[in-house]
């Protein structure tokens, strides 16, 4: 009975701000295509340090020379629950509507450069070291970031509305009781993506390079 009273919920959800999350994503997916266009528009010589950077750092996988897989889920963690952290600051902040749709397009940029310059460099053996190195986390990330931005951007606006508009509508307590918790779900959520990044990706990772290097 609980399990359906919280599915009806979150449907009822998705209803109300389907229009919020249809924004995020094309945000994010306008991010993305930006990031893959700006490798077409790098200097040769930019492409070729960047590659040669990335070699050495394949060079370093082959050889077992990376960080320690607790490091790496201690870093992957703090880095993306410190993303998320400002989102919910700046979802509660009124004027940090704008910030937050800055961050996704950025967090979408940063995977279509990345994708997009493996590709580039080293075509179908990029693709292959892009599917392994960057989709396993991200396939957890991503959809955390993107509703997270949803939650903040829908937050914000109902905040505006109460300042600015003088519209009454739910108690704002209850609403922020609400918000803090999906964002502490998405911590936990995080918190399998970086077990993801440092235990699964670099395995993945290390036999790739090591099949196209033979």
């Amino acid at each position: 009975m609980k399990k359906k009273m919280y599915q009806n919920a979150a449907a009822a959800h998705f209803r109300e701000h389907s229009s919020i999350y249809l924004f995020v994503v094309v945000l994010f997916l306008m991010g993305v295509i930006f990031g893959a266009i700006v490798v077409n528009s790098l200097s040769f010589t930019q492409k070729e340090d960047l590659f040669y950077y990335l070699s050495q750092f394949f060079g370093q996988v082959s050889d077992g020379h990376v960080a320690a897989a607790d490091e790496l889920f201690k870093q992957s963690f703090f880095h993306n629950t410190k993303f998320i952290g400002l989102m919910w600051v700046l979802g509660i902040s009124i004027i940090g509507l704008p910030v937050i749709l800055i961050l996704l397009f950025m967090k979408g940029m940063v995977v279509g450069f990345t994708v997009g310059f493996l590709v580039n460099q080293m075509g179908w053996e990029g693709f292959l070291l892009s599917f392994v190195s960057v989709l396993p986390q991200n396939l957890i990330i991503i959809p955390i970031f993107i509703l997270a931005a949803a939650l903040a951007v829908s937050f914000s606006l109902k905040m505006i509305r109460r300042q600015f508009m003088k519209k009454v509508g739910q108690p704002m307590m209850p609403l922020f009781g609400r918000y803090m918790v999906a964002f502490a779900v998405a911590i936990l959520f995080l918190i399998a993506a970086a077990g993801v990044e440092a235990f699964i990706s670099p395995v993945l990772m290390k036999s790739v390079v090591n099949s196209i290097q033979s």
